[in-house]
C-alpha cells in the first residue's frame, strides 16, 4: 500500500539525514522543543498576525445527550482561517516535530507506520469511549 511506503520512506530519510542529534537525549529534547514551536506559531497567528482568534469559554453540553450527540455541542474555540504565511510556518513546525518523532522511533527500533496502525485499531476498538 502506498501509504505505508510513504511513512516508511519518511522514517528512512530521517534516519539517513540525522547526524548531529543521534543520541536519544538529543532527539527527545529536539522533539519537545519542536512541539513548543508548534504552540508558539499558533499563538503568533493570534497575537501577531491576527488571522485567527481564540474565543474560549466553558464547553456546555446538555446532560441528556449521548456521547455522539455531545460532539455537536463542542467547539474548537478557533475563529477565522490561517493566512498562507501562518499556515506555511505551522506546517513547517509540525514537519519538524514529525522529523524528531521519527528519529525517536528509529533510535528505539520502532516502526512509525506500525504505531499509526495500532493507534487506529485502538481508536476503532474503543470508538466513542476513546475520550482524549
Amino acid at each position: 500500500m502506498l501509504k505505508d511506503i510513504f511513512i516508511d520512506d519518511f522514517q528512512y530519510v530521517v534516519d539517513e539525514l540525522l547526524i548531529r542529534n543521534k543520541s536519544i537525549l538529543d532527539s527527545l529534547t529536539k522533539f519537545s522543543e519542536s512541539a513548543a514551536r508548534v504552540n508558539r506559531s499558533i499563538i503568533k497567528s493570534v497575537t501577531n498576525c491576527g488571522c485567527i482568534r481564540i474565543n474560549a469559554k466553558k464547553q456546555e453540553i446538555p446532560i441528556d445527550v449521548s456521547l455522539k450527540e455531545a460532539k455537536k455541542y463542542l467547539k474548537t474555540h478557533v475563529e477565522g482561517k490561517l493566512c498562507e504565511n501562518c499556515r506555511d510556518l505551522i506546517e513547517k513546525e509540525i514537519g519538524s516535530t514529525l522529523f524528531y518523532l521519527a528519529s525517536i522511533c528509529n533510535t528505539l527500533d520502532l516502526n512509525l507506520y506500525d504505531i499509526v496502525l495500532k493507534e487506529i485499531e485502538r481508536m476503532r476498538t474503543l470508538g466513542e469511549f476513546n475520550l482524549r
